[in-house]
């Protein structure tokens, strides 16, 4: 078993998010290419975005700190501190609104 300070990491990543020059920062914190599920912290400092691209499989993305919006096709959604996002299997985009961190977790399609 292993335990994890998810606001530890939040922090840790918003910090080199915001000395990065992309803004961004992201590790996997459970499982990787030889499992099926994965989750990955990722802090994005204000104005950021990822550009859209493609869903790996079902995911969610829990906030854990700030504001994001997640866009797919016309449709988005707002997230904030505590919120559970459903990310669409269809393409889609991240931004953050205000600097943030998020625990993104994905079950790829076998």
């Amino acid at each position: 078993m292993q335990k994890i300070s998810l606001d530890a990491l939040a922090r840790e990543h918003l910090e080199r998010a915001t000395a990065a020059s992309t803004g961004r920062s992201a590790a996997t914190v459970y499982g990787g290419h030889e499992h099926v599920l994965r989750q990955t912290v990722l802090a994005l400092t204000a104005g950021t975005s990822l550009a859209e691209h493609e869903s790996p499989g079902e995911a969610t993305l829990l906030v854990l700190r700030g504001r994001v919006r997640l866009t797919s096709g016309d449709a988005s959604w707002e997230g904030r501190s505590g919120d559970l996002l459903t990310i669409p299997e269809a393409r889609h985009s991240l931004q953050a609104i205000e600097d943030a961190a998020v625990l993104l977790t994905v079950a790829k399609h076998g």
